[in-house]
């Protein structure tokens, strides 16, 4: 009997204890969420889910109201009476509008987003898991936050605020992307980014080069890759993973990642792997009635039996040439030294098969094809890097990140004429060393930030051309220098923000910038320059003032003045390459840097908190423009180039330009399952001449994305439309890179798609993803592209979670 009554009061024990464990999971991806707060009203406390989203309420007992919060989600207030009955987890929804939402980007450490001045939007882990896109190119055009420019399948130019490629800044885990060689074209280095793999990425829209430095005229776009996870303290050791299989049909993408983290006690290691095959891609089908052959891809070119010979594409809407492969790898090492200081080890490396200059294998000279073969060799990124990061209180800083990175870049660019036995063979290597030290310091209600940057570019480019027949090969000109090239740069920097009242918030900063560059001309056979090397120096002072006001009612003000740069880099002053047929661009010793001059006004109001309007407007003055326009050689217009007659042109600051616009945007709670979200783009640049002023290069025509969500417990959809307005002929910059030969006689016609995406989450371990897009089968190109967008396409994902 006294054995049965122990067993009973043992039993009793246990559910007793069973009631007062609370499990919190998210309402549509069911997994456990870590970190959220429960405060007891009464009494004080505050109690924390652990990583398996579990909590012991207990200490909680009696209370009436215990608030449930963490940042993103609807915050739920129950008894401690609710809770300790609960035989099912707790599952929380996602906030609509994130009021606490923190950014890392705008000043390199974290930020309430209301508090900075300037434009920034957050796309989430979980944002990011749900649009499952294909690559990090096509996840930044799905946002509805940027365009992006294609030239080849292998391909995605960002375009923001009417500005592209290397007046755009990419940085991945606080280490600057752009590199000497980056183009004032088109760049398709975001495809090296794996998405599968970002935690998050934040976008700072306008000048970003107080923190930044050179190069972010047009925005910052700033990606994050996930962290290892440590055990926590109930357990010696962690095991997390997570796993994708997905098709796609409109290029038969098929797509495998793994990613897995071990953690002990005070280090952690992350493991991920993914791997992409692309067949060629299918353009829609359904035409514009005005251009029903735009796009159409009528040949394609095969060698047989040691000829070239142009072959009838069967079927037009496949365009031949445009599949490719790529695999990437990240493993990261977490090493926590204490509570205060932690020290991260990452290396990143992404490659892929060739790819093919689909745009250039379009080509017409005469009657045949102009080329034969036009393809980049694969585009190989290296980067390793190690961060310390510190926190502790002392008179100099509360927070410190000093990151020391190498990165080793090789691309290279491959090209025969049609029915020609010669191909030639450019190869570009980059070496990258940086060093960033950044601080911060908070005294009362003054918020310090300041730090120093130095960064170190070699090049080395080599070419030849291959007789394809006979296995020989010659010296051939280099697209840079052929004695090598560097690039140096040193910066320092420190802003500034002042609460003044919880109303006003105030933020200034200001940046010093020195770069250095030099080439190295060894072989002049091709091109007798007068001179054997070229050498630059650079200064720059940049700075913002920014005011932010919070007058109450849910409103928000903000105003902002800011300066930016670019310093010529070893692309703008020395190289020699073909930009379009019959053009050749020659190298410019006397470039300046390009200065923007910004201002900036964001509105947003709240109401009810369930619906948000939001809406900034800028405008910028550009100043040294960096374009490229016509120039002479040796007093001649027109030079032999590659065998054809080529008109010459170089890179030029182009006096003044200036660009306007305005974003809008709006998020609605329309009820418990529903939302909507809109975003709204537009833009107008001109070059100022003495008579009419001439369109800017790279300003995208109108665009934006208008989306519905629905979502109930484990189930998430979405139906959305992506559009662009015309970009009319008079719009194009005809000099510059608008690729207005890829566009139909009016320009690049207006287009939308239909789309939907929807997931479901079996359990906390699977997850199914279905998705249509381009559900009306839609022909278009995006502006300045060089290959059509896809048509309807069928993507069915399996994701897991252990």
């Amino acid at each position: 009997m006294k054995k049965l009554l122990l067993i009973l009061l043992s039993l009793l024990f246990q559910i007793t204890l069973l009631a007062q464990t609370l499990i919190i999971k998210d309402k549509t991806a069911y997994n456990n969420i870590q970190g959220v707060s429960l405060l007891g009203k009464t009494s004080g406390n505050t109690l924390y889910t652990n990583k398996k989203g579990a909590i012991d309420i207990s200490s909680l007992m009696g209370e009436d109201s215990i608030v449930i919060k963490f940042t993103g989600y609807k915050e739920k207030i129950y008894s401690y009476q609710e809770l300790s009955l609960r035989s099912t987890p707790l599952l929380l929804s996602d906030e609509i509008y994130l009021i606490d939402e923190v950014v890392i980007s705008a000043t390199k450490f974290e930020e309430k987003k209301e508090d900075v001045p300037q434009q920034t939007e957050v796309i989430s882990e979980k944002e990011m898991r749900f649009m499952n896109q294909q690559t990090t190119a096509d996840l930044l055009q799905n946002s509805g936050y940027a365009l992006v420019q294609k030239s080849q399948g292998g391909g995605g130019s960002p375009i923001i605020r009417g500005f592209e490629a290397n007046k755009l800044l990419m940085v991945v885990d606080g280490v600057r992307m752009n590199n000497a060689i980056y183009r004032g074209g088109h760049l398709q280095n975001i495809l090296t980014i794996d998405n599968t793999v970002l935690e998050k990425t934040e976008l700072i829209f306008g000048a970003g080069s107080v923190i930044y430095g050179s190069d972010a005229l047009g925005g910052v776009m700033h990606f994050y890759t996930k962290n290892p996870i440590l055990a926590d303290s109930g357990k010696k050791i962690i095991l997390a993973g997570n796993a994708l299989s997905r098709y796609g049909s409109v290029n038969n993408e098929k797509t495998g990642h793994l990613d897995f983290t071990v953690g002990l006690k005070k280090i952690a290691f992350l493991s991920s792997f993914t791997y992409s095959d692309f067949d060629d891609l299918h353009q829609g089908t359904n035409r514009n009635p005005f251009y029903e052959n735009f796009g159409k891809d009528s040949f394609y070119v095969e060698r047989i039996n040691g000829k070239d010979s142009a072959l009838v594409n069967t079927n037009k809407n496949i365009q031949r040439g445009t599949g490719y492969s790529q695999y990437d790898i990240l493993e990261k090492i977490l090493f926590q030294q204490n509570k205060n200081t932690s020290h991260i080890l990452n290396v990143q490396f992404s490659t892929s098969t060739t790819i093919n200059r689909y745009d250039r294998l379009e080509e017409i000279s005469g009657v045949n094809p102009k080329y034969a073969e036009w393809y980049y060799g694969p585009q190989k990124r290296m980067l390793g890097s190690y961060s310390l990061n510190l926190k502790r209180k002392t008179i100099f800083y509360d927070q410190s990140r000093i990151i020391l990175a190498y990165q080793d870049i090789e691309e290279s660019r491959h090209d025969r004429k049609f029915k020609n036995n010669n191909i030639n063979h450019r190869i570009e290597q980059v070496k990258v060393y940086s060093f960033n030290a950044d601080f911060t310091k908070v005294i009362k209600k003054h918020e310090l930030r300041y730090g120093v940057e130095a960064n170190y570019n070699a090049i080395k480019s080599n070419a030849t051309v291959e007789n394809i027949q006979t296995y020989t090969s010659s010296p051939q000109d280099t697209r840079y220098p052929d004695g090598g090239s560097y690039m140096r740069s040193l910066a320092a920097y420190i802003s500034h923000s002042f609460e003044i009242t919880p109303k006003w918030i105030l933020t200034e900063g200001i940046r010093y910038s020195n770069i250095e560059l030099s080439s190295k001309f060894n072989d002049t056979t091709f091109f007798p320059f007068p001179f054997k090397s070229v050498k630059q120096n650079n200064q720059a002072l940049n700075g913002n003032l920014g005011l932010v006001y919070l007058p109450g009612a849910d409103w928000r003000i903000a105003v902002l003045g800011s300066t930016a740069f670019r310093a010529p880099n070893i692309d703008d002053m020395s190289k020699v390459f073909e930009s379009t047929g019959g053009n050749v661009v020659l190298p410019n010793s006397s470039l300046k840097p390009e200065y923007t001059y910004n201002a900036e006004l964001s509105l947003s109001k709240l109401f009810y908190k369930k619906i948000k309007l939001e809406t900034t407007g800028y405008y910028t003055w550009y100043q040294n423009a960096i374009t490229t326009g016509k120039s002479s050689y040796n007093g001649n217009d027109s030079i032999v180039y590659d065998g054809v007659m080529s008109r010459v042109n170089t890179s030029l600051n182009n006096g003044e330009a200036y660009i306007y616009g305005i974003s809008a945007g709006a998020l609605a709670e329309l009820n418990e399952y529903l939302s909507f979200r809109q975003t709204l783009n537009y833009t107008y640049g001109r070059i100022k001449t003495d008579t009419i002023d001439y369109p800017l290069d790279h300003i995208a025509p109108v665009f934006g994305r208008t989306s519905f969500i629905f979502k109930t417990k484990k189930f998430k959809g979405e139906f959305f439309m992506l559009y662009n307005g015309w970009k009319r002929l008079k719009d194009y910059n005809i000099n510059g890179e608008d690729n207005i030969n890829y566009a139909t006689l009016n320009g690049t016609p207006a287009w939308y798609t239909l789309n939907i995406r929807s997931s479901y989450q079996f359990n906390q371990y699977i997850a199914l993803q279905l998705a249509i897009e381009n559900i009306l089968n839609s022909n278009y190109r995006v502006f300045a592209s060089g290959v059509s967008a896809g048509g309807r396409s069928v993507s069915v994902s399996l994701r897991g979670r252990f």
